[in-house]
């Protein structure tokens, strides 16, 4: 059997979306899974929809997420120190290609393709179409009234002497080149995702495969493409499933033998409607910029689409677990619905699953942009970086359980970064009176004044606070908590008094007893 290999084909109109990421994905998890090749081309041919960057942002979130290709498209900061071809590309500065089957990108293989349609038109299988764009119209017009399929009536084929279309050429006017689809046939494949898959060659259009500008339509490119790279699998979204017989006869009649091919199942909203733009076209790097884990979003993006089989419970996979258990057996039929709750979810698993350290790492960038940290981190310019450091992970180390995404980090804490500002009836626990509300302040103020710097830790704390709040534990803690932080709802007084340290928890606690002078 040859060696596998499997290729990622975006094209540059925007950028890296999580459909188009979840086809990357499974690109490189059957690639790794087999030991194969993962390639990463550039079908950049529709110019009216291209996008200056794209195709270096493709690049950059592919990198990002830890998709590491073997061959393909890189950014120019690649290692040369290989065995394999590193060409620059023509088209895009600060890009290599990078293997020994380029160009890797389509506009620099424009005469390539041209060499192959001519070959078509030779041999009788494909044709030159000079039909207006108004002739076209008014051929779907009629279709749509007659009730008939839309496709391309064969005019030129039929009406066009040999000839007159030399003529045409001569004359430079505008064509197109079709393929000419073979009638009466049945044709049948395989898909790995949908088993049998059966078409009706006379339902097929006469595609366009050399279009009026000089590309190729994605028909032709991707064709040739695949069978000069050596691509052994097709793996691509179920919207091109109704390509395949173009693809099949193109393959037919350059005497190729096709790749095996894996449709995917669509993306939906949870109504179960087409994915909308408000959510599929988000962009990946969107989804880190607000937080989300790169290993979080491909968890999730893996399970659109694909389970791990029967019996399996386990939700939350590393990249390489995934390698070991995807398998296109366990690839839905069925659309898969995009949920961002469950993304939340996996997101806030995979926050708890990490060390602190690495925590402290990756909120960094989002908690230093928050105006409440810059306030504090001025307020407090006399402190070593070592110091701020372990009072940041400290907060860390309360919300790790309660964040969804890095980019909430001291949101819901800001207290330990703010001077607190609330109404002393908050301080009050039920119907309690002013006077049992200061004795047990001024109860919780001793006890902890009596700890040590020290000995100022979270078991110490939690231990003696306990200890003294007794049978009317509301009563007692109620009050401190609401002093700690201003708020209705926080961590526990121990855990906040904590974080805090020893100074401020008592400047706090007597703030709040100055309220009933």
């Amino acid at each position: 059997m040859s060696k596998i290999r499997v290729r990622f084909a975006p094209s540059p109109t925007g950028y890296l979306h999580i459909g188009s990421l979840r086809t990357a994905l499974y690109d490189y998890l059957f690639a790794q899974k087999n030991d194969g090749d993962f390639i990463l081309k550039i079908e950049d041919t529709d110019r009216k929809r291209f996008v200056d960057g794209a195709v270096e942002s493709l690049i950059k979130s592919l990198d990002l997420l830890g998709l590491k290709r073997n061959e393909g498209v890189f950014q120019k900061t690649i290692n040369k120190n290989n065995d394999r071809p590193v060409l620059n590309s023509k088209n895009y500065p600060g890009i290599l290609e990078v293997g020994d089957y380029g160009p890797y990108i389509q506009s620099e293989k424009i005469e390539i393709y041209k060499k192959y349609a001519e070959e078509l038109i030779k041999k009788g299988y494909a044709y030159y179409c000079f039909c207006t764009q108004e002739r076209l119209e008014e051929m779907r017009r009629d279709q749509s009234v007659m009730k008939k399929p839309p496709i391309y009536d064969r005019y030129c084929l039929k009406n066009i002497s040999e000839k007159e279309i030399n003529q045409k050429l001569k004359e430079k006017c505008s064509y197109v080149v079709r393929l000419k689809m073979p009638q009466d046939e049945t044709l049948e494949f395989e898909d790995m995702v949908r088993g049998k898959v059966k078409f009706e060659t006379n339902l097929v259009d006469d595609t366009v495969l050399l279009k009026s500008d000089g590309f190729p339509t994605y028909h032709l490119a991707n064709v040739i493409d695949d069978y000069e790279m050596k691509v052994t699998h097709v793996i691509r979204g179920e919207e091109w499933l109704s390509s395949v017989p173009k693809h099949l006869i193109l393959y037919r009649y350059f005497g190729w033998t096709p790749p095996q091919f894996a449709h995917l199942p669509l993306l939906l909203n949870a109504d179960k409607s087409k994915l909308s733009k408000r959510q599929g076209d988000v962009a990946v790097e969107d989804y880190l910029k607000k937080g989300y884990l790169k290993e979080a979003l491909l968890n999730f993006v893996a399970f659109l689409g694909w389970n791990p089989g029967k019996g399996e419970t386990q939700e939350i996979f590393t990249l390489e677990e995934l390698v070991e258990k995807f398998d296109f057996s366990h690839v839905h039929k069925s659309g898969a619905v995009f949920d961002i709750k469950k993304l939340d979810w996996t997101n806030s698993q995979w926050i708890k699953k990490m060390s602190l350290d690495e925590l402290w790492s990756r909120t960094g960038i989002f908690l230093k942009i928050k105006e409440f940290y810059k306030n504090w981190s001025e307020k407090n310019k006399n402190w070593s970086n070592k110091e701020k450091e372990e009072y940041e992970k400290k907060v860390l180390t309360l919300e790790r359980e309660r964040l969804v995404k890095l980019s909430e980090v001291g949101e819901s804490n800001k207290f330990f970064f703010e001077d607190i500002v609330y109404d002393k009836n908050l301080l009050k626990w039920k119907d309690m009176n002013d006077e049992k509300l200061k004795n047990n302040l001024k109860k919780a103020r001793k006890i902890l004044s009596a700890i040590s710097k020290k000995e100022w830790k979270r078991k110490n704390l939690e231990k003696n606070l306990l200890e003294a709040s007794e049978e009317n534990r509301g009563e007692f803690l109620w009050p401190l908590r609401v002093a700690l932080t201003g708020e209705q709802k926080s961590p526990p007084p121990f855990e906040c008094a904590w974080v805090l340290g020893k100074e401020e928890t008592l400047k706090r606690i007597e703030k709040a007893l100055n309220l009933f002078l």
